[in-house]
């Protein structure tokens, strides 16, 4: 597939090491500019672009940045995007990082919901309770009882799947988390999150989850 990955911290930087390796063309951007991205590029052969030039052909686009930075993405970023692209969003609220969200704290939206909104198209949520050298360290065949899994939501099934399969291409079982809506499961410091585990563990995890936000993922 073509891929634009938005952000080159430790989850984006390990999907684009490991996505060209399984020979998928890959375009990287962050907030920098390409210039910052040479060394990347060099080690994984993607093609470091800016921002606005990310979702250019791409048929799934991994936004992976803090949240704080998600509504200064540029308007138009998916104007050139593969007709029926998808988008994986990876992100996470982080008081202290992102500063007060009041839709999320005090109107109970989703952290993904509320990027879709400021995004402007639905997106898939996955990786965001995924430890980054995981990604490089522990994907297995498929079959193999350690196996790892990890919980993808959303609304848009045929994008759900598009995720899911190349999760377990990666090298990772998925389970099913819901709708977006329901993404609330794997939020920050919820059972699932961080679990290194299979498909049994983490959908008794997800189950075991409350709506509630802990006060330590407050501000």
């Amino acid at each position: 597939m073509k891929i634009g990955i938005i952000g080159a911290g430790n989850i984006g930087g390990n999907l684009t090491r490991r996505l060209t390796r399984l020979g998928h063309e890959v375009s990287v951007a962050n907030s920098r500019g390409p210039a910052t991205l040479t060394a990347l590029a060099e080690e994984t052969g993607a093609t470091p672009v800016t921002v606005a030039d990310a979702a250019r052909g791409a048929e799934l686009v991994v936004v992976t940045i803090p949240l704080k930075n998600v509504p200064d993405l540029p308007s138009g970023l998916f104007d050139e995007a593969a007709d029926g692209f998808a988008v994986l969003d990876t992100g996470n609220y982080y008081p202290g990082r992102d500063g007060r969200i009041d839709a999320i704290e005090d109107d109970g939206l989703t952290e993904s919901r509320w990027t879709e909104q400021h995004i402007g198209h639905p997106v898939i949520k996955a990786f965001n309770g995924t430890y980054a050298q995981d990604i490089l360290d522990k994907p297995l065949p498929k079959g193999d009882p350690e196996r790892m899994a990890l919980p993808v939501a959303g609304d848009d099934e045929a994008a759900k799947k598009v995720v899911r399969d190349l999760i377990d291409e990666l090298g990772f079982d998925t389970v099913d988390a819901g709708g977006i809506d329901e993404s609330w499961r794997q939020q920050p410091d919820t059972p699932v999150y961080g679990l290194r585990a299979g498909v049994a563990a983490v959908t008794d995890a997800l189950a075991a989850a409350s709506p509630e936000r802990p006060a330590t993922f407050r501000a």
